[in-house]
């Protein structure tokens, strides 16, 4: 990309949302510690005890330990999708956070993959909660569960830089309800989070295997059970394509808001 100037200076706008991250970290752990309880409570105990098992990699699976591991996906794609959303349009219209950095030497590429980046660690951060309140529960098989952590930065790294595309785009912030109604919620519900995509009609299938949200399930539910194969390298392909075709994108669009 013509222009493209970026050096490791972007990680002092990773510094600068930490730092206020610290400041209000008490309400931020709140949700990650809290979600996986209501939701193991709602669909584990309460639908759990209608479904009983289901069968997941050739073994039969507790309906309990199936959900879990959604539930951490789901928390990723929301922590870093709703921080390039709400938060960082919040920091560049109504702040003027942006602005103020533009002041310095950092550019509009070091800016924008602090953002991204922050995203992505804000899904790290979560996943870690959840997978103390999961742990409790025995619904994470150690140490393979492990690996939830380095796919939580991919998966967040991922819908860190939809989110962004998003905030690129949208006139007003009110309008970011229509990728959350659009998008974000159809994968909530159709991306094998609750029940198995073979239960989909074939057309729906092939839909939901375009959906980033359903790789990001299989490789949690993959490592959260200890049933990594062959076939995870292709979420994993997935994924890393997704955030290197999306993040110029990115990138261009906010440039384009930022410089008038």
């Amino acid at each position: 990309m013509i222009g493209f100037n970026l050096s490791k200076r972007f990680i002092r706008v990773w510094q600068r949302n930490y730092r206020v991250y610290r400041k209000t970290w008490m309400i931020s752990f709140a949700p990650p510690l809290l979600e996986p309880l209501f939701y193991l409570a709602a669909f584990g105990v309460g639908l759990g005890g209608l479904v009983g098992s289901l069968s997941y990699g050739g073994k039969s699976t507790d309906y309990t330990a199936y959900i879990a591991p959604a539930l951490i996906a789901i928390n990723i794609m929301q922590s870093s999708f709703f921080e390039t959303t709400f938060s960082s349009f919040v920091r560049m219209f109504y702040q003027k956070t942006f602005d103020a950095m533009l002041a310095t030497p950092l550019t509009i590429e070091e800016i924008i993959t602090g953002e991204i980046l922050w995203g992505a660690t804000k899904s790290v951060i979560g996943t870690a909660l959840m997978m103390i309140i999961l742990t409790f529960f025995g619904l994470l098989h150690f140490p393979h569960a492990l690996l939830l952590l380095p796919v939580a930065f991919l998966g967040g790294l991922a819908f860190a830089c939809v989110g962004m595309v998003c905030t690129a785009v949208v006139p007003t912030i009110e309008t970011l309800n229509l990728p959350i109604f659009l998008f974000i919620t159809p994968m909530f519900l159709f991306s094998g989070t609750f029940f198995p995509l073979n239960n989909l009609p074939a057309w729906a299938q092939g839909i939901a295997n375009f959906l980033p949200l359903t790789h990001l399930v299989e490789l949690c539910r993959a490592s959260a059970l200890g049933r990594l194969d062959v076939s995870n390298v292709i979420s994993i392909a997935y994924l890393v394509i997704w955030s290197v075709v999306l993040f110029p994108f990115a990138v261009t669009g906010m440039r384009r808001r930022l410089v008038r």
